[in-house]
């Protein structure tokens, strides 16, 4: 027959792992609220807003992101319509130029300067709709597309630099890095390419109203359409608003279950 002594010790024993089950339920629960889309997509949402709208450093940092998808647009666009895509310089400062052969005018010389700004609101929501059907690796591997593209037609050092830091992050996310980073990862660039594609819309105007862009895609679209630039701006502000506001929707369908 076991002693109270014996008895009171085993039952100690047995509520200790209880105890220590009990306590690690909470953490546990804390983690995987924390993996769960809901709050993946709030908190990657809330992280791209305050790069974009904080600017500074970071911001022109970011912002060579948003250029690499900006000359990836005309570069596509260019060889859509039949013109001869020649290189992509990317500079410093995060500006960029894609120089092409054909025809000086015309709806394809258009539809080739009108696509850089439209790019990376139309890829972030393209992403966003992958998102929000679980495919996450589609996302990874359309960057790694994207990235080779530039990379082959890139004609300047700084340029190389740049496309080649982009693929060496996107490498450890999809290689490296937990599968638990790939979502947050995918969240993460797919806001800022939305929220990132309407700041050099308005960094654009506000250039123009300066006297600072007199080349720029929106005065090269006046000229090749007697359309007045300004009007082409506002076309690009209502695109870039509308993939954002598409694209934010299906990024915060699983806040909303």
């Amino acid at each position: 027959m076991s002693s109270p002594v014996q008895l009171a010790l085993d039952s100690t024993a047995r509520d200790v792992p209880a105890a220590l089950q009990a306590a690690a339920d909470p953490a546990a629960n804390l983690l995987e609220q924390a993996q769960t889309p809901a709050v993946i997509t709030l908190v990657a949402g809330g992280v791209a807003l305050l790069v974009v709208l904080v600017g500074g450093t970071m911001w022109r940092r970011a912002r060579n992101v948003v250029t690499i998808v900006h000359e990836a647009g005309h570069g596509l666009a260019a060889v859509l319509v039949g013109r001869r895509l020649q290189g992509i310089k990317l500079h410093s400062d995060t500006s960029g130029v894609t120089v092409s052969r054909g025809k000086p005018e015309g709806p394809g010389m258009a539809f080739t300067a009108m696509a850089g700004y439209l790019a990376p609101s139309v890829l972030g929501l393209l992403f966003a709709s992958l998102l929000g059907n679980d495919l996450v690796g589609t996302v990874l591997v359309l960057i790694a597309l994207l990235l080779l593209g530039v990379l082959v037609m890139v004609r300047n050092a700084y340029g190389v630099f740049t496309v080649v830091a982009s693929a060496v992050v996107l490498a450890l996310v999809a290689f490296v890095a937990p599968v638990e980073v790939q979502a947050p990862f995918g969240y993460l660039l797919t806001w800022f390419l939305l929220f990132g594609g309407v700041r050099p819309v308005i960094e654009l105007q506000t250039k123009r109203r300066r006297g600072q862009a007199r080349d720029s895609d929106a005065d090269q679209l006046g000229r090749l359409t007697a359309v007045p630039p300004i009007l082409w701006v506002l076309v690009f502000a209502v695109a870039t608003v509308s993939c954002l506001i598409a694209g934010g929707l299906w990024l915060l369908e699983p806040v909303a279950k």
